[in-house]
């Protein structure tokens, strides 16, 4: 496992986490530049979602005012983690529905982009979404699958998150809107996602995007679109296994990206 600049902060004995006030400053202004671009570019699951939560924007928010309105509604809950987790300790948190967050915020200098998932990433990109059902459903049963997967199987089935949870489109009747949750945190994807001429959109095929190489540190070369968000619920009653075994005697799709120079292609 890496290593991470960030430090999670914990909680006081009554369980509170004291956050400074550039912390909180820094909170405000990444939820309201993003809440604000989000505007017809977000889909409604995600924005019916924004107002379940009713987060705070001048602030961040403690874990259990999350917790609370997630059990409420799909009986999901977040846990408090470090930076950075193993996948063992991942995929146990989604099979026992609970959302992984670290409890840091990135400082200023790292305000459009960092590699590790802080809080923001988490509450405000991935947590308005597990208020919906089918959304939470697929969720847990990937955290299932992945608890019991092989370390080579974990490899096929992180593409499948990466191509999905996080970086996935939908195709609505209204237009393209977004649901990933790694587009969702970004200011700069949000736009360069739905309205870029660079990157390819394609119709969402488990088994291909299974197959498809991704790199974190970029923006996305390749977005994959679901119809809705019951696609998700529907491919959570596949035997995703197989799909997984099928692809591992495939061989893997051309990267649309050049290699880091110094680890090579993901």
């Amino acid at each position: 496992m890496k290593s991470s600049n960030y430090q999670a902060k914990k909680p006081d004995e009554s369980g509170f986490i004291e956050y400074t006030e550039e912390e909180h400053e820094t909170w405000s202004i990444l939820y309201h530049r993003q809440i604000e671009l989000l505007k017809g570019r977000a889909c409604n699951e995600y924005m019916n979602g924004i107002d379940e939560l009713a987060m705070p924007a001048e602030r961040i928010p403690q874990l259990d005012e999350i917790s609370r309105v997630l059990n409420d509604k799909t009986g999901w809950g977040v846990a408090r983690v470090p930076a950075l987790i193993s996948f063992d300790r991942f995929f146990k948190l989604l099979a026992d529905k609970q959302f992984p967050v670290a409890t840091f915020i990135r400082v200023r200098d790292e305000l459009d982009y960092l590699q590790e998932p802080d809080i923001f990433h988490e509450i405000f990109g991935h947590c308005p979404l597990l208020t919906n059902q089918e959304f939470a459903d697929f969720t847990e049963t990937y955290g299932r699958l992945g608890l019991a997967a092989s370390k080579e199987e974990r490899v096929y089935l992180a593409r499948l998150y990466w191509m999905t949870v996080e970086f996935g489109l939908l195709n609505t009747s209204q237009g393209l809107r977004i649901y990933g949750g790694g587009i969702l945190s970004s200011y700069g994807e949000t736009t360069y996602a739905l309205e870029s001429d660079v990157p390819v959109r394609t119709t969402f095929d488990p088994l291909t995007a299974l197959r498809t190489p991704y790199r974190i540190d970029i923006l996305q070369p390749l977005y994959y679109v679901l119809d809705d968000i019951e696609v998700l619920h529907r491919l959570g009653e596949m035997d995703i296994m197989a799909l997984v075994h099928q692809a591992m005697a495939m061989p893997l799709l051309s990267p649309m990206f050049e290699p880091k120079p110094e680890e090579g292609a993901t």
